[in-house]
């Protein structure tokens, strides 16, 4: 019997291009407190949001996925033909069938890419990109494009103001490929099944619970290991850190697991929540494509990302920005 022959060589893969969609509306906290019982105070001390954007009715999960999937395709300078993989990550799909993969490839002129989508609720990003790395890396994929995508506010309870006012919607997309050189680590991931329903749509529920103490509490306690970890998989150290973009869940957790990691003093700490809420799957690109149009990241930086959130899943990685 003949055995499995191993591809020999195998490159590395770095991120070639990122691209962002932000959801037209502004839904500042002022207007949170016209339609529940909150205010701006509120939310600021416990979740560090001012203001987030939510998706128009125009504005699909098909539309936003293919706005930021075409400008990390353009950022990388690649043809659609380049690309035979699409991996779509997202945790707000209303209908399991079919997937949206396919039809943001077909969107974007892609033909025949290996086409799926991924749900490892907020880790989603980190998960897909996980993928695509290794299935660049021992040659089953050339380039791929890896789009987190939501639109939380489809299944957001809207009377219930300990969600409603942190989730929001929005897509965020890079495009890996081969290199000589690594620029992508190992994915440090994993899970804590024990605590699976800490944030759900239960059976025969439309909408979404989250158990935010606990979450809360497991994301500041549990998750600076992962970080550790993915550095050390990665051969860097916290000193070696120019970005630092964890899951916008909450801008206390943010500064929490910052505080822990002893990075320097000058890495670019990642706070999009304040002004975009948390996209979930999307929050990571999106936060990394506002530091580098902003200026305060540049390309060849070396970032320190970690998704984590429903099941309860994690994943962090260590990149080098495009």
């Amino acid at each position: 019997m003949s055995s499995i022959q191993l591809r020999q060589g195998a490159p590395g893969a770095q991120v070639l291009g990122i691209g962002g969609y932000r959801p037209r509306r502004r839904v500042t906290n002022a207007e949170l407190e016209t339609m529940m019982d909150t205010d701006d105070e509120w939310i600021r001390t416990r979740v560090g949001i001012a203001e987030r954007r939510w998706a128009s009715e125009d504005e699909t999960l098909v539309e936003m996925a293919v706005a930021a999937g075409g400008k990390a395709m353009a950022a990388s300078g690649l043809a659609a033909d380049q690309v035979d993989m699409v991996i779509l990550a997202s945790a707000s799909l209303r209908a399991p069938i079919p997937g949206i993969g396919p039809q943001v490839a077909h969107r974007l002129g892609i033909p025949r890419p290996g086409a799926f989508d991924l749900n490892a609720g907020c880790a989603g990003f980190c998960y897909a990109l996980g993928v695509a790395n290794d299935a660049i890396r021992t040659g089953d994929a050339r380039n791929a494009l890896v789009v987190g995508v939501e639109r939380l506010t489809d299944v957001t309870d809207m009377t219930d103001r300990s969600t409603a006012v942190i989730f929001a919607d929005g897509a965020g997309a890079v495009v890996v490929g081969a290199s000589d050189e690594p620029g992508i680590g190992p994915v440090a991931w994993g899970s804590d099944g024990d605590q699976y329903n800490a944030i759900e749509i239960a059976a025969g529920r439309s909408t979404m619970t989250m158990a935010g103490q606990a979450v809360y509490r497991w994301a500041t306690t549990r998750l600076t290991e992962t970080l550790l970890a993915a550095m050390e998989r990665a051969g860097v150290g916290p000193e070696d850190i120019d970005v630092f973009a964890p899951h916008q869940a909450n801008l206390r957790i943010v500064e929490s697991m910052t505080k822990k990691l002893g990075l320097r003093d000058d890495v670019v700490v990642a706070r999009d929540i304040v002004q975009a809420g948390n996209t979930s799957a999307a929050s990571i690109p999106l936060a990394l494509t506002a530091l580098l149009e902003s200026g305060d990241a540049k390309s060849g930086d070396l970032a320190l990302v970690l998704g984590y959130g429903a099941g309860l899943t994690f994943a962090g990685q260590v990149l080098r920005l495009p």
